[in-house]
This record gives structure tokens, sequence and C-alpha cells, in this order.
């Protein structure tokens, strides 16, 4: 990946923690690599833990940052949840998993949209 777009994604990932704080989330980890991919932000919003998929994109193109998150895409951010809950002792808690959309406009900062529980999880996926 070319230094701009990581850097990008960083500015991005950075936004998108500014933004969560701002509505009262509490940062609990970022960038947590397991062997199956990176959870980019792990938050609590009042009693739940919320794994936070930020998703930038600096054009429409390809229908926009929501489409990233697809099918393939939401059961690797589960089983990198797994993980780390196994890996942190965690056997049983509230969880969710929320999706930050930055999306472009025409002024100097881009749009910011939050979906929270952007996507179920069958139970036993997480605590299993």
């Amino acid at each position: 990946m070319p230094d701009t777009r990581k850097q990008f994604g960083r500015d991005g990932e950075s936004l998108a923690e500014r933004f969560l704080q701002s509505r009262g989330y509490r940062i609990v980890a970022r960038n947590v690599r397991s062997s199956s991919g990176e959870l980019d932000l792990i938050a609590e919003d009042g009693g739940v833990l919320v794994f936070v998929e930020v998703k930038a994109r600096q054009t429409h193109a390809f229908g926009g940052a929501l489409y990233a998150v697809d099918r393939k895409k939401q059961t690797r951010i589960v089983k990198q949840a797994a993980q780390y809950l196994a890996r942190h002792g965690i056997r049983s808690r509230s969880c969710r998993f929320d999706v930050v959309l930055l999306k472009p406009s025409t002024g100097p900062a881009p749009v910011i949209e939050l979906i929270q529980n952007a996507f179920e999880v069958p139970d036993g996926h997480l605590f299993g």
C-alpha cells in the first residue's frame, strides 16, 4: 500500500476516534493485531464493548465505504474480536460491532456516519 494511502487510513482512524469520543465512547485499544488481521478500534459505550471498523474513502467509487464491510469482512472482524476476547479472558460481556464511515464531502472535512450494530453475530461465535 503506498504511503499516502496508509496515511489516509491512519488519519481516518484518528478522526473516527475523536468522533466516537465526542459521543461518549471510551477508546480501549487501537489497531489490535491478531493472526487474522487487525481491529481498528475497540471502545466501550456504556457497558458494551464495541468493535469498530473504520472505513474511509476518498471517492464514491465502488459503492463507497459501507460496501467495503461485506460478509467476508464481517466474518474476519468477528474472528478477530473472538481472538481478542479469548486473549483477554473475557468470557461473557455485551458486545456489538459498529462501523464508522468517512465519506468525501465538498468541504475540507469528510462526512462522518456512525452505524451502530452494523451487523449481527450469531450466538456462540464470540464466546466459543
